[in-house]
């Protein structure tokens, strides 16, 4: 067996339902194995896991709650593949997911790999808007999986896909609880390990809700990178900084604008508004455009705040 797809669930059993049904989907003829673990839950997806027994070939453990990294490293120890390609629960996986990740390893092996992730056309507005706040590159960068994106892309957790080899040799995702991801590639890199972005293995990534936990979750994304930083001092970009900067140069031009002094104010103007027409043309759809505005801006004050708190804060 070469695949073993690890998915860590923490009280979503919706979630791993809908995941575990689009794995049945897969258009890839060689076996694979799914590797279900429960993370503590309060409610566990067992009776969901169950029904796919006889449509896929699934191993389900149930651990103490330690947080999704060591789940993840849980299940990967007692995966039977020799590639594991780990999966946050609230993702789905297009049918020629497996059959895109096995034709770029054989052209081009590496021991480690990253995917982007797609809005599925069956997510609600909210979800899509959120979807291009994460991913376009007038937000982000495109260091969430495009080609073109500033500097050395680096995996995340939600489409991680990592040989049974560099596991071992690096001991898996760390005890962080935010960043573990980063963490790891920062040190598969140290251990000379190779990694690659697939561009065209792509997930349907659900993402959050709400706006207050899009906020929250970014919060913890910009309070996790400083500490990146100085863990691994040579990894720092300027561009890290530009959340933060974003937001307080937009508050100091809203304040500056109540006194009169619009000039400021007017470079945010132009840059929402090209927002918004990049979102209309992405995603086809006004509303979605209009709540992409919204989402950036949740977005940029999240991780923005996070990571000035760390910086100030966190000795």
């Amino acid at each position: 067996m070469v695949y073993s797809f690890v998915i860590p669930v923490y009280n979503r059993s919706q979630e791993i339902d809908e995941l575990l049904f689009s794995l049945t989907k897969q258009e890839f003829h060689k076996p694979f194995e799914v590797v279900i673990v429960e993370d503590g839950s309060e409610e566990p997806a067992k009776d969901v896991v169950k029904r796919y027994q006889d449509s896929l070939n699934i191993q389900y453990f149930i651990t103490e709650n330690q947080g999704a990294g060591m789940a993840r490293n849980y299940g990967m120890s007692q995966a039977e593949g020799r590639y594991f390609i780990v999966l946050d629960s609230d993702v789905l996986v297009p049918s020629n997911y497996l059959k895109k990740v096995h034709k770029a390893l054989k052209k081009n092996y590496t021991d480690a790999f990253g995917g982007p992730d797609a809005a599925h056309s069956s997510f609600t507005t909210f979800q899509k808007a959120i979807n291009f706040s994460m991913t376009s590159l007038l937000t982000t960068g495109g260091i969430r999986g495009k080609k073109k994106g500033i500097g050395k892309f680096q995996p995340r957790s939600f489409n991680f896909g990592i040989s049974k080899n560099a596991f071992k040799e690096t001991g898996g995702f760390s005890k962080m609880k935010v960043g573990e991801d980063i963490d790891l590639a920062f040190r598969l890199w140290s251990h000379g390990f190779e990694t690659q972005l697939i561009e065209k293995a792509y997930v349907y990534h659900k993402r959050r809700t709400s706006l207050v936990a899009f906020y929250k979750q970014t919060y913890k994304f910009g309070s996790a990178r400083p500490v990146l930083n100085k863990k691994y001092p040579g990894t720092s970009k300027i561009t890290y900084w530009f959340p933060s900067v974003f937001i307080v140069g937009f508050i100091l031009s809203s304040l500056l604008f109540v006194f009169g002094f619009w000039q400021f104010i007017v470079l945010y103007y132009f840059y929402f508004t090209l927002l918004f027409m990049n979102s209309l043309w992405v995603n086809k759809n006004i509303e979605v455009a209009f709540l992409s505005v919204i989402t950036t801006l949740v977005q940029m004050a999240g991780y923005g705040f996070g990571f000035l708190k760390t910086i100030l804060f966190k000795k």
